[in-house]
């Protein structure tokens, strides 16, 4: 068995542990910064990095009325939360010069959600090779900047 020393994660499994409110809802009430991470807030949708991300700068879209399911937003939430992924793909591609996008939601505990209760996409930046020896091989996803350095280049260049 390997095991991955990661002394950092304890703060979110205890408070995971106490938090009976919506994680994503809980960010909603911080003003917005390295602590609650939300990039940007627009009248119906926020975009909020990932604080476990698949690489830098993957973000996820999410709106702010606390639903379950893409189906049960209505017509004005649904098209806004489409331009913001359309947004976020501009932005992250061009600071982070991106190849690609995997763009996608994970709807239910059976589908992998780890929030079922919020819906929300995942916009996460690719490039071309980037499964590199350490994630084939080692099993290990290697993350290059800190959440702070990345949500700092996102917030200055989100428009």
């Amino acid at each position: 068995m390997k095991h991955l020393w990661a002394p950092w994660r304890i703060k979110f499994i205890q408070r995971a542990a106490r938090d009976e409110k919506c994680i994503f809802c809980n960010a909603l009430e911080k003003t917005d910064g390295v602590e609650n991470l939300i990039v940007f807030r627009g009248q119906r949708i926020f975009v909020i990095l990932n604080r476990y991300p698949y690489t830098s700068g993957h973000v996820m879209v999410v709106p702010i009325n606390h639903r379950a399911t893409y189906a049960d937003l209505d017509q004005t939430d649904r098209a806004e939360l489409m331009e913001g992924i359309n947004t976020a793909t501009k932005v992250i591609g061009e600071v982070y010069h991106a190849d690609g996008f995997n763009v996608g939601a994970n709807l239910g505990s059976a589908a992998g959600a780890g929030v079922t209760g919020h819906v929300h996409f995942h916009v996460v930046p690719r490039w071309g090779g980037d499964a590199n020896y350490m994630s084939t091989v080692g099993e290990v996803r290697v993350i290059p900047e800190s959440l702070e350095d990345t949500y700092r280049r996102l917030k200055e260049n989100w428009r």
